[in-house]
């Protein structure tokens, strides 16, 4: 018989205190929303969100919002952030994602150049209860399968798969060896290995194998260079970022009058050489590129008019490029319900965040802080534009294709809170029941109700001048 460790007995405590914790806010509980008399004017909230971002962008904030109910709900992370500050939680911390909805998961390269699916948006990024983020996960689930017409049954197990996947692979990370638990990842590979385990139990069709055998192959093609081909032309034998405003707006169409392109280019290769000191490799290849152009770039739904920009820089000379993104890092939309970053820097706020609930991290991931056109310091981090990127895609996938996503998405979320917070505490809270997961499946139709209610006062607003009119360029 094995003799116990002397940490065993502090697992043991972790575990009670995770089961104690039902006491204070049972499983059952997860199930109850309601939007309350006191509960914030959604309009309020974007007009709020609008006064720190690029006013000319925010009307194509509006036209990606309003296409539909889901990409609504993926804009309005503040919303929900402030219905989930009121919810029933077990007082175990994580590093919250903070924006978990499906369409921020997917295919990216690891430092070793193997393609793996992780949480790849973390904007939001803070501590706070974990619950937080798999209900905005299950919610988003309920609120797409509504977009693509599946009936309350397969809307139902597909919510549900999401929490039991979350729950499984909680359990697995709570007794395993504890670097496998850290080490826990998922490649294309083995997405690749299950889905045929999948097809030959018959849970999946051969379509959906196929489906996603193509993204992964896409999603290796998905590098600098392709999107160096689409981004990039040739101007009087210089290396230019190609117009295409408002998407893409090169720098020179955005600097004051009477500040030269010199004055643009010594100031970005100051702020490079600061960037590096926040990377992890000190002997990192960035120090041999060197600065070339810039653009701002409209990026996503909910980032829409925070300033984005691409940076090109080239190597060895013009045929060895890298295309770098600088993203604006406002404060996280938890921290009005959350304690407030202990990071000066949101920029640092999102990488350290990132870092921690990644199984690998771009090399390029850093954080810089600037001075806009304004004369406002600005927060930002910065990563490699694609770097063999693939995402699902919600608008085709059919219902049998959802329940696996969701499954896969449930565990990956599991994965990065099991590095960042008590992952035995958390796995006994959950027990083996379904009973959390039947829960987060009536929270989750109840929220997507209430999305509907917002969804359709975001297009009166627009529609009676109380927010800003669409536009889609």
């Amino acid at each position: 018989m094995d003799t116990p460790s002397p940490t065993f007995g502090a697992f043991h405590a972790r575990a009670v205190a995770g089961r104690q914790a039902r006491q204070s806010a049972p499983r059952s509980a997860h199930s109850a929303w309601n939007a309350g008399p006191q509960r914030q004017d959604p309009i309020a909230v974007f007009r709020e969100q609008g006064a720190s971002r690029v006013p000319e962008l925010i009307p194509i904030r509006h036209a990606r919002m309003m296409a539909s109910p889901f990409t609504f709900f993926r804009g309005a992370a503040a919303l929900m952030a402030m219905d989930l500050a009121g919810t029933p939680d077990s007082g175990i911390t994580v590093q919250l994602c903070g924006d978990a909805h499906l369409s921020n998961f997917g295919l990216f390269a690891s430092p070793e150049r193997a393609l793996i699916f992780d949480i790849n948006d973390f904007d939001e990024t803070l501590p706070g209860p974990w619950e937080w983020d798999v209900k905005r996960l299950a919610a988003s689930f309920e609120v797409a399968g509504r977009h693509r017409g599946f009936s309350n049954a397969k809307r139902n197990a597909i919510v549900c798969a999401v929490v039991r996947g979350y729950r499984d692979r909680m359990h697995a990370a709570a007794t395993a060896p504890v670097l496998t638990a850290w080490y826990d990842r998922v490649d294309a590979g083995q997405v690749g290995a299950w889905l045929r385990l999948q097809d030959k139990e018959e849970r999946a069709n051969k379509k959906v194998l196929k489906r996603t055998e193509n993204l992964i192959a896409k999603a290796r093609t998905r590098d600098s260079l392709r999107a160096f081909a689409k981004l990039v032309e040739v101007s009087n034998g210089d290396l230019r970022i190609k117009a295409d405003p408002p998407l893409v707006t090169p720098l020179a169409d955005l600097t004051p009058p009477g500040r030269e392109r010199e004055q643009n280019t010594t100031a970005m290769a100051e702020l490079l050489r600061s960037y590096q000191t926040t990377l992890v490799h000190q002997n990192h290849p960035i120090k041999e590129f060197h600065f070339v152009d810039m653009a701002r770039k409209v990026v996503g739904v909910g980032s829409v008019g925070t300033r984005a920009w691409i940076l090109l820089l080239c190597g060895r000379g013009n045929d060895d490029p890298l295309l770098l993104q600088a993203k604006e890092a406002q404060a996280s939309v938890l921290e009005r319900f959350l304690p407030a970053s202990k990071y000066e820097s949101h920029g640092e706020r999102v990488v350290r965040g990132q870092r921690l609930m990644q199984s690998a991290s771009d090399i390029f991931l850093g954080w810089q802080q600037a001075e806009s056109f304004d004369g406002q310091l600005r927060d930002f981090y910065i990563r490699q534009l694609h770097d063999w990127k693939g995402s699902a895609d919600i608008e085709s996938m059919p219902a049998s294709g959802a329940l696996l996503y969701a499954q896969l998405c449930g565990e990956t979320l599991a994965r990065a809170h099991a590095r960042t917070g008590d992952r035995v505490a958390i796995a006994a809270y959950l027990g083996t029941s379904d009973r959390f997961d039947r829960a987060i499946a009536r929270f989750s139709t109840i929220y997507a109700d209430q999305n509907e209610i917002d969804y359709a006062e975001f297009c009166r607003a627009i529609a009676d001048g109380r927010l800003e009119k669409p536009a889609t360029p």
